[in-house]
């Protein structure tokens, strides 16, 4: 994992004074923060808005979905997360819960005011481990000028039906070949990684099947790809058109020549749920100077901003973030500028599953894409297929 380093100080306070933070390299998960850093940095000492500046180093998405948050928390006093990864990180003690540093009617207030599960995917152990700041699940993403007429499927028959002229791709990069696998499961009814194994037979051949279906169709240069890799190919010349099952990006319903409209994933039958994974990204305090009173008070003070209404209802949407807060994704100014995305994908949000959190998950996660995306790729059987990943479940449930 590589950070870059974002240049905001604060004039006239040295550098051991600042707090140090780490999100993702996209406008996504650095627009927003970098923003109110600069603001900060802005005014004269004395008319801070917060107890001490706050600096931004960035990482891969890679690193986001899959670096261990322990080796980070070291390093950083703030960390953007994936909720996967909470299992490992409570195990190693390298973060603060939540309730030690606020009282239960703000966590509830907070709770109350997060899109779906956003706020309940950062909750092990009866305690809560970071606050929601961003929302997203797996949606369908289109490029309208490409889709010959066609109206975005709403069943993965209709997916597997659109016309040849409409070129389709999946997202497949890092753990996603695995977490569409999940979905298509989830889809059909069925909740993964269940007691008596990963998933029921009939129901993992199924998604199998339409994955391979759809892979048939799709070009293999972009099945390394992550969400942004998917997303940014959508948008520029000549498509895909379509892809059933990519976490949404409001960022792409506005930039570059060829904007980009999300729905709602598709169900596995008219009427039936969305299978989708939910994702987003939480902001998790660590233990490294969490004993300093006057850092403490510094770290609440920069949660309390980042998590009110107004910065998550007006500053994330015009800075390139995509807020949690169900007033952003409900608001109309808001769906204006951005081609309805939020209304459009809302209740796949709501619905979305929650992944795992044990320790080791995310190491099994990326494991399991791997074997997937390399077996589809190769054509291995899907009974042999299923069986590998059952395997690669009990393994990592065991270790």
């Amino acid at each position: 994992m590589t950070a870059t380093t974002s240049p905001l100080t604060a004039p006239g306070r040295p550098a051991t004074d600042e707090l140090r933070g780490l999100t993702w390299d996209h406008p996504r998960g650095y627009g927003p923060l970098e923003e109110l850093a600069r603001l900060d940095a802005s005014l004269p000492p004395g008319c801070e808005t917060v107890g001490r500046p706050l600096r931004w180093d960035r990482q891969p998405l890679s690193g986001f979905e899959s670096a261990p948050i322990a080796g980070l928390a070291a390093d950083y006093d703030l960390l953007v997360i994936d909720h996967p990864g909470i299992g490992s990180a409570v195990e190693s003690g390298c973060l603060v819960p939540m309730d030690t540093l606020f009282d239960t009617a703000e966590l509830k207030g907070w709770r109350e005011a997060t899109v779906g599960a956003s706020y309940d995917s950062y909750a092990l152990d009866g305690r809560v481990w970071a606050l929601p700041i961003d929302a997203a699940a797996q949606v369908s993403a289109a490029r309208p000028d490409l889709m010959a007429g066609c109206p975005m499927p709403r069943t993965w028959a209709q997916v597997c039906e659109l016309p040849r002229e409409v070129p389709v791709t999946l997202c497949l990069g890092g753990p996603h070949a695995f977490l569409t696998f999940c979905s298509l499961c989830l889809a059909q009814g069925e909740t993964p990684a269940g007691e008596g194994g990963f998933v029921s037979r009939e129901r993992g051949l199924a998604a199998l099947e339409t994955m391979a279906t759809l892979l048939s169709r799709s070009p293999s240069a972009l099945w390394p790809l992550n969400p942004i890799g998917v997303l940014r190919a959508m948008a520029a010349a000549g498509g895909p058109a379509y892809c059933p099952l990519v976490y949404g990006y409001v960022t792409y319903t506005r930039s570059g020549p060829y904007p980009l409209a999300f729905g709602d994933a598709p169900a596995w039958r008219p009427g039936g749920p969305s299978g989708s994974v939910l994702g987003g990204a939480g902001l998790a305090v660590s233990r490294r100077r969490a004993g300093d009173p006057a850092v403490r008070d510094a770290v609440r003070d920069h949660l309390r901003r980042i998590l009110a209404e107004p910065v998550q209802r007006e500053l994330f949407p015009v800075t390139g973030g995509q807020p949690a807060a169900r007033a952003a994704w409900t608001d109309l100014w808001t769906n204006g500028r951005s081609g309805a995305f939020y209304r459009s994908t809302l209740a796949t949000v709501e619905a979305a599953w929650v992944r795992p959190r044990w320790p080791g998950y995310p190491a099994f996660q990326e494991a399991a894409s791997r074997l997937l995306r390399e077996g589809l790729a190769e054509g291995v059987p899907h009974e042999s297929l299923l069986d590998e990943l059952e395997t690669c479940y009990r393994e990592a449930r065991h270790r």
